[in-house]
């Protein structure tokens, strides 16, 4: 599967995994507990600051931050109508946060890396009985398939707007589904193979 990691080195990939984790969870934690939009707003500038010392491996994903801001941008009108303003700006800052904290982590940090911190993290539950090789494979795994679902679309994407001059926005769907499943299929059956069933 293809990734979102740049190998392209920055202050941030010279953390090790498991604090980058933590420092977002914390961080994750904290924005749900902020309730103003002057604090949240601090905060997403702050955070937006952060994205742009990455320097070239934040902007050759810049284009992921436009479909932040419309998705901010529809949960901010959608409380506009519903009369509560203040509630979506919020819940937008709080978003825009939240998603580019999680996309400093993915293009600063490997997979492996990713998987490693969370079998250590769940180590303790093997004296229980919990497999938590196949669980924190299975959390990789999400992480990577949500990761390359957005790498298969702008793909398709690009590859549509230098046909057609514009992008191809639902028309995308079908073949990007097939994509997905096509790599999900190609997945399953190499970890069969690795796991001998």
């Amino acid at each position: 599967m293809r990734s979102l990691y740049s190998e392209h080195p920055t202050w941030m990939h010279a953390m090790p995994a498991w604090a980058k984790l933590a420092i977002l969870s914390v961080c994750g934690t904290l924005l749900v507990l902020v309730d103003r939009p002057v604090h949240l707003g601090i905060a997403c500038a702050v955070v937006l600051v952060l994205f742009a010392s990455l320097g070239r491996t934040a902007w050759r994903r810049v284009r992921m931050l436009g479909g932040i801001a419309i998705a901010c941008a529809l949960i901010v009108g959608f409380h506009w109508f519903l009369g509560s303003t203040p509630l979506g700006v919020a819940s937008a800052l709080r978003l825009a946060s939240a998603a580019m904290l999680a996309l400093m982590l993915t293009l600063t940090t490997r997979f492996e890396d990713l998987l490693v911190v969370l079998e250590t993290v769940m180590q303790p539950l093997r004296r229980f009985g919990v497999p938590t090789e196949r669980i924190a494979l299975g959390i990789g795994l999400m992480l990577r398939f949500a990761e390359n679902f957005y790498v298969q679309w702008q793909r398709l994407d690009d590859a549509y707007r230098a046909r057609a001059g514009h992008g191809g926005g639902l028309r995308l769907l079908a073949p990007l589904t097939i994509r997905t499943l096509q790599t999900a299929e190609r997945v399953a059956d190499a970890l069969a193979a690795r796991l001998g069933r």
